[in-house]
């Protein structure tokens, strides 16, 4: 189950707000806590999500963790007894939790930048200021990680997007884009791994699959895997 997933099941019960090193906690129906980790997005917050969850996935009441972008959603097998305390207690392991590093593999994305799917890179230069050839250099040159898994089987949410190139998502979502367009959504980057709606920015097209139920594992990604894109070509 994905976040994502357990979010459509169930709106937060309860929320406790975070403060400057709190994170906030939301109760997600009888049974499960989201955790979410105070400040902006970056890699230093998600390796104390993946601490916190190294840390209270063998706790026996644990059904699943499933860590997210900076979050982490923990699901108990029943409902707690003393909902306070068990807040209480993530939160103790929360001040305890030290950043961890996850040993991933180097995966490189071959990609066709510009072109008939890059729909969206017109638009990233008006808005960055940016010629479309120093989009896509600055894009192609990153050095990215992945962070979580979710949204669709096997995308994954890639830390390390220049700031010059950040953009925000689109108001109005594309209807129908393709599976393995390389997008751009506010300070991440990824590929789709379906053909559909989408509201991220698209920059390019990548052949090489995301997702594949056939094989073990099937998501080509994992989180704490580096991720190189590799200009293939380039159609400006």
């Amino acid at each position: 189950m994905t976040y994502a997933q357990s979010k459509a099941l169930s709106t937060p019960a309860s929320i406790s707000t975070a403060s400057a090193e709190q994170p906030k906690i939301s109760v997600i129906g009888t049974s499960a806590y989201l955790i979410e980790a105070p400040g902006a997005f970056d890699l230093l917050a998600q390796r104390r999500i993946w601490a916190l969850a190294h840390a209270v996935e063998p706790w026996p009441e644990i059904r699943e963790v499933v860590p997210g972008v900076t979050n982490l959603l923990v699901i108990l097998k029943q409902t707690p007894e003393e909902p306070a305390q068990f807040e209480a207690r993530l939160r103790h392991e929360w001040d305890g939790a030290r950043s961890i590093d996850l040993t991933g593999k180097t995966v490189e994305i071959p990609v066709t930048y510009g072109g008939e799917h890059a729909t969206d890179l017109a638009s990233v230069c008006d808005y960055t200021g940016l010629t479309d050839r120093e989009v896509v250099r600055l894009h192609w040159q990153g050095n990215y990680t992945v962070v979580a898994l979710g949204s669709a089987p096997g995308f994954g949410y890639l830390h390390g997007l220049d700031p010059r190139i950040h953009m925000p998502r689109k108001t109005v979502p594309s209807l129908r884009m393709l599976k393995g367009t390389v997008t751009i959504g506010g300070m991440q980057t990824g590929v789709s791994v379906l053909t559909g709606p989408n509201g991220w920015n698209s920059i390019g097209l990548a052949e090489l699959p995301m997702f594949d139920p056939m094989k073990d594992p099937p998501a080509l990604l994992a989180p704490g895997d580096k991720v190189r894109f590799v200009p293939e070509r380039i159609e400006l």
